[in-house]
């Protein structure tokens, strides 16, 4: 497989991994709550990624590389921006089903894209803007349930939403991050992604022992199922940051989309919630929707 079609792999292996992810963390916010399982994500996945950074550095003999002045705002913006839109997430989670909550957020793919436009340069082709446009258009076919009314109802919509504004932030700043190294691709994806967690992992301890010390023990009891999410967390982080090093964070976020496949089916097996004829049709156009990206790049 040639370079150029390289990041659509790691792109759908970024995916499998972050529904897995997610479904644990699903799990996890019962016990720990919203900041609890959303620190999880990224204290135990912090470890693998220091881990994929060194394994890295001694196979190909690079070095590290050396993060210069553009780095650090990209890179800040990036990290707590996830921290936001995990958070926001995993509270849309607790109003309504997996397979709702994660359509909500994959509004994203239109925010990354108009992000992309104007704070990386980033255009878009017609073709692709179809893409964009009628995978979303699928995902929101999925989100619309007839007959839905209630403040109830509101609430995991604005939260789903945010957070999928929140996670195209979070892939411009570290697409930004990226760009701003010097290096082969795989070393410099591995090392903003190591820094990201470090972030991450670091802030949120801190918030936890200055407002909820509890957490922070709750967490350490639950390592088990924690250590599960966090790798996979590192995992889909490690894939997507190399699917970013490749291509436009819009076409990423464009074919993510297939995530919301992957999640119909954890709803369905783990879940035991049914998919319905409407589900049926947003999925067929998330499915043309990719066709026509794949087509595009």
């Amino acid at each position: 497989m040639t370079e150029g079609w390289l990041w659509a792999l790691f792109t759908v292996i970024a995916a499998a991994a972050q529904t897995a992810r997610n479904a644990m963390q699903r799990e996890l916010t019962a016990t720990l709550g919203t900041a609890g399982a959303t620190h999880v994500r990224f204290l135990f996945g912090f470890p693998f990624a220091l881990i994929a950074v060194a394994a890295i550095a001694i196979v190909s003999g690079q070095k590290l590389p050396v993060p210069n002045a553009a780095f650090w705002p990209w890179v800040i913006l990036g990290a707590a921006s996830q921290i936001l839109a995990t958070g926001l997430m995993l509270a849309a989670m607790g109003e309504r089903s997996f397979v709702v909550t994660i359509a909500y957020t994959k509004t994203e793919p239109i925010q990354v894209a108009l992000f992309g436009l104007i704070f990386l340069g980033e255009h878009i082709t017609p073709l692709l803007a179809a893409a964009i446009l009628i995978a979303t258009a699928g995902v929101m076919v999925m989100s619309f349930k007839p007959g839905a009314s209630g403040t109830r109802d509101w609430k995991p919509a604005a939260l789903g939403l945010a957070s999928g504004a929140m996670f195209a932030f979070s892939a411009i700043g570290f697409r930004g991050a990226i760009r701003a190294l010097d290096g082969q691709f795989f070393m410099v994806s591995s090392f903003t992604l190591a820094v990201g967690l470090a972030l991450q992992a670091g802030a949120l301890t801190l918030y936890l022992m200055w407002r909820e010390r509890a957490i922070l023990t709750a967490i350490l009891q639950s390592w088990r199922p924690s250590m599960f999410a966090g790798f996979m967390g590192a995992l889909a982080s490690t894939f997507w940051f190399l699917a970013f090093a490749l291509a436009t964070a819009a076409a990423v976020r464009t074919l993510a989309l297939v995530e919301v496949l992957f999640a119909q089916g954890v709803s369905l097996f783990v879940f035991g919630q049914k998919a319905s004829a409407r589900d049926v049709m947003g999925i067929s156009l998330i499915v043309i929707g990719v066709v026509l990206l794949l087509w595009a790049t």
